[in-house]
């Protein structure tokens, strides 16, 4: 600990001192330190691996790219070798998470819109500058191990190609014809379209609710991606989270939509029905293929609530379920992906024996908390 604060405060041009574990995870160590002089930051360390060369390559540029405009951290050193960097201290108060897991209704609800807003707006006023970004993220990743994590493709194409195998070995029977959906839905994560920047992972978590608005934290996978891909995270919803449970149709439909509107705004043929909706299947379908590989290997064997340290949460066999059964109904109501809706009704019915309960809505709208009674 005394290396990593002397090397961050070399990097810094200031001693920091008092570390405070604020959490991070296995992918990162993220500390808040005194700054001699007054004030606080955050400090983030990466393992030495080509994934933390990587992680932080991309952080480093995602902080960079938005440093001043007030919608996150402000990157304020780099250190490549050490894998670490430090970024301005936004200070403390509940994520979107905290307020949907919470008890407050009407909270929930406007950090809800707030959120989506937030993500719409980012989404604008980045518009057309990928080129900017991929130059930070070149400069920060002059380490030669960097970008070594990512391999060829994007690292979500990666994970939906991996379905059929993962499949055959588990006993499932990967459906005719699912190859060819697999190949449309990749083209979504391809190059053109309506591409926006995205901290990458905008679970409900990832963020603070402050005075002045949503500020978004974990930059780890920062990159310009289709804009379907985050509007998925409000229509199935949050995509790639454990804090997962159902959002009210009367909330979840206005959120989208201003989402939507910002978009639409700087790519207005994205937003006409005849693109939007299709977009937001394919992105569904990606992110419940990439949920599917990644979980239902554990989930065959044991089932498990989705983060052992924070709750409530879903179980991993709860949200499988309730993601399959989603895309099913979303697909099969268009026509789209025939193969893919056929794998989503094959796997329903294979773990019909896992009995687990349907996912409830999250509980700042549950009816018995509102109630006063308490949830079952």
């Amino acid at each position: 600990m005394d290396d990593l604060l002397a090397i961050a405060s070399a990097a810094l041009g200031a001693t920091l001192t008092d570390p405070v574990d604020l959490g991070g995870s296995d992918r990162s160590v993220v500390l808040r330190c005194r700054r001699a002089g007054g004030g606080t930051v955050v400090l983030k360390s990466y393992p030495r691996t080509a994934d933390g060369a990587d992680h932080l390559a991309a952080e480093a540029a995602g902080l960079a790219f938005t440093s001043g405009a007030g919608v996150g951290p402000d990157l304020l050193a780099v250190d490549r070798t050490a894998r670490l960097i430090v970024m301005t201290d936004l200070g403390d108060g509940p994520s979107l998470a905290d307020l949907l897991l919470g008890e407050s209704a009407e909270s929930a609800r406007t950090a809800l819109l707030d959120w989506a807003l937030a993500c719409g707006r980012l989404a604008a006023r980045t518009a057309g500058r990928q080129r900017e970004l991929a130059g930070l993220r070149n400069a920060y990743a002059a380490d030669p191990a960097a970008g070594a994590g990512r391999g060829a493709g994007h690292w979500l194409e990666r994970r939906i190609r991996e379905a059929p195998d993962l499949l055959a070995r588990l006993g499932f029977e990967p459906p005719a014809g699912l190859g060819d959906d697999l190949d449309v839905i990749a083209a979504l994560l391809g190059p053109g379209g309506p591409e926006v920047f995205s901290p990458g992972d905008i679970c409900p978590d990832n963020n603070l609710v402050t005075p002045r608005g949503v500020r978004f934290l974990d930059y780890e996978n920062a990159e310009f991606h289709s804009a379907f891909l985050d509007a998925a995270y409000l229509r199935m919803p949050f995509s790639s989270c454990w804090c997962v449970f159902r959002l009210p149709a009367a909330l979840a439909g206005p959120a989208e939509a201003a989402y939507r509107a910002e978009v639409g705004a700087v790519f207005p043929a994205a937003a006409g029905d005849n693109a939007w909706h299709p977009g937001v299947r394919l992105a569904m379908a990606a992110w419940t293929l990439h949920a599917t590989t990644h979980l239902l290997g554990k989930s065959v064997a044991a089932d498990a609530p989705m983060h052992s340290g924070r709750g409530p949460a879903p179980t991993a066999r709860q949200l499988l379920r309730y993601r399959w059964r989603r895309l099913r109904d979303e697909l099969a109501a268009s026509g789209d992906l025939p193969a893919v809706t056929g794998l989503m009704d094959s796997l329903l019915a294979a773990t019909r024996d896992w009995r687990v309960p349907d996912l409830p809505v999250y509980p700042a709208f549950s009816p018995a908390r509102r109630s006063g009674r308490s949830p079952a």
